[in-house]
């Protein structure tokens, strides 16, 4: 099967590999790319203490360029969405991970059932604001560090011809609704899109599928769970 990957180039070269392994064909077209701020990271770090939250490992991959700067703050206990983000944590080194499996509300719950005190969110930009809203309802008190940004990243013409050389994918992975909005705005061949009923799109969570055009809602099926596990077993 042909499937097209839409993640940032980093975390995409690990979904091919994944694909491959079940004997899939993989097409990569990146639509975002990772901007990091590691001075933000490393502010905020100095100037808090407690809790660390992360809704992405792409925050993970900015304290990982803090070296000597991060170990003190090793042995904060660390709250992540998705076991895959929890693994990169405790990779890097720190010693109390626990994570959730569903999306942010999700993890705000977890946070709460620990009684943190305080919270330090290791965010994006741009991003849901799922896991604030919820932890503002549950009463927990939080600061906000912006350590990356995903800058969109405009695919050269001839890069998608590439891809569409040999004919249309039978499947295209989403993972982020930003993605999907991404994908949707891009010009032809996507336009054809409705006319070919038989790819199927591939989105992580409800959230993700409501930026799919209503013409092709039908082509939707959603992972039983925000991961990518799930995401591949549906293939």
């Amino acid at each position: 099967m042909r499937v097209l990957v839409t993640r940032p180039a980093h975390s995409a070269t690990t979904t091919a590999q994944r694909l491959r392994d079940m004997g899939h064909d993989p097409l990569l077209l990146p639509l975002r790319w990772p901007v990091h701020d590691s001075a933000a990271a490393a502010g905020a770090l100095a100037t808090t203490s407690g809790a660390i939250a992360v809704t992405s490992a792409e925050a993970i991959r900015v304290l990982s360029a803090l070296g000597e700067k991060l170990r003190p703050h090793l042995a904060r206990p660390l709250f992540a969405v998705g076991e895959t983000t929890a693994e990169e944590a405790r990779s890097l080194g720190f010693r109390s991970v626990a994570s959730s499996q569903g999306n942010g509300r999700d993890l705000a719950d977890l946070v709460a059932a620990h009684k943190p005190g305080t919270l330090l969110y290791l965010a994006g930009t741009p991003r849901a604001e799922t896991f604030e809203g919820r932890l503002r309802e549950l009463g927990i008190h939080f600061s906000v560090a912006e350590c990356y940004r995903m800058q969109p990243a405009a695919p050269d013409p001839a890069e998608i011809d590439a891809i569409f050389a040999n004919g249309y994918p039978d499947a295209i992975l989403f993972y982020s609704r930003q993605t999907a909005v991404d994908f949707f705005r891009l010009p032809e061949p996507w336009s054809a899109l409705p006319k070919r009923s038989a790819i199927r799109l591939l989105c992580l969570s409800e959230a993700v599928a409501e930026a799919v055009p209503g013409a092709l809602r039908k082509n939707v099926t959603i992972s039983p769970m925000p991961d990518e596990k799930s995401l591949l077993s549906l293939l």
